[in-house]
């Protein structure tokens, strides 16, 4: 099974070590993606789904705090902090935001390598196996894949969550504010009319199940 993985470290030197030994160690099962910023990190985070996250917490831009916060609005993804910040009340809001573990700098690469595969594992083994149905469209909670008619379809993580709840719950309509809440978080300070531009796209992404999605004027959405 191949794991794609994203490590958000300014350190290159660091960053580039850690790739090199978990592709190596893995003999090629582990890829990586890399961001050098809090603003690399947050586009990397908010266009792809990864198996394991490793945080950096001293970022330029954005921190590696706010970032494990945009990743757990939607999200149960294992994210392990990197960082020199030893300190209790660093380590004690690392864990309150959602983090899984927290390494401090210098480290042992052997010993991250160690604590990531049995993250992965144990988060995994967790997740229930579970596909929605609606015909001929199909998503998987396991694998994040969506079919139509047996193909696959690409969505962005944000038109993934947007399908998944409204696939959980079929013929319920939400509204846009109940939908924003969910895929993007309540404390989203842009409009509510990038709900309706996501289930534009989505629509279009998903081809002859585009129809299934439902506008209920004056309330909002769902699907059929």
């Amino acid at each position: 099974m191949s794991l794609r993985y994203l490590i958000v470290e300014d350190s290159k030197k660091i960053s580039d070590g850690v790739c090199e030994f978990f592709v190596g160690k893995s003999q090629g099962l582990i890829t990586f993606e890399q961001a050098f910023t809090g603003e690399e990190g947050l586009q990397c985070i908010k266009g792809s789904a990864y198996d394991l996250i490793i945080l950096d917490i001293m970022l330029p831009g954005t921190s590696g705090f706010d970032l494990c916060k945009e990743v757990r609005r939607n999200s149960d993804t294992p994210i392990i902090f990197l960082t020199s910040l030893g300190g209790e009340d660093s380590i004690l809001k690392g864990y309150e935001l959602g983090a899984d573990d927290y390494v401090v700098k210098p480290f042992s690469v052997r010993a991250l390598y160690a604590k990531a595969e049995a993250m992965v594992k144990r988060y995994k083994g967790d997740k229930e196996f579970t596909v929605l149905k609606m015909d001929e469209l199909e998503l998987n909670t396991y694998t994040m894949d969506v079919t139509v008619g047996g193909m696959d379809v690409e969505l962005s993580p944000k038109e993934y969550f947007l399908l998944k709840i409204l696939m959980e719950n079929p013929e319920k309509v939400f509204t846009r504010d109940q939908l924003l809440n969910r895929v993007w978080g309540y404390d989203f300070d842009g409009s509510d009319r990038v709900v309706d531009n996501h289930v534009k796209k989505l629509r279009k992404s998903l081809g002859s199940a585009g129809r299934k999605l439902i506008t209920v004027y004056g309330r909002g959405y769902k699907i059929v």
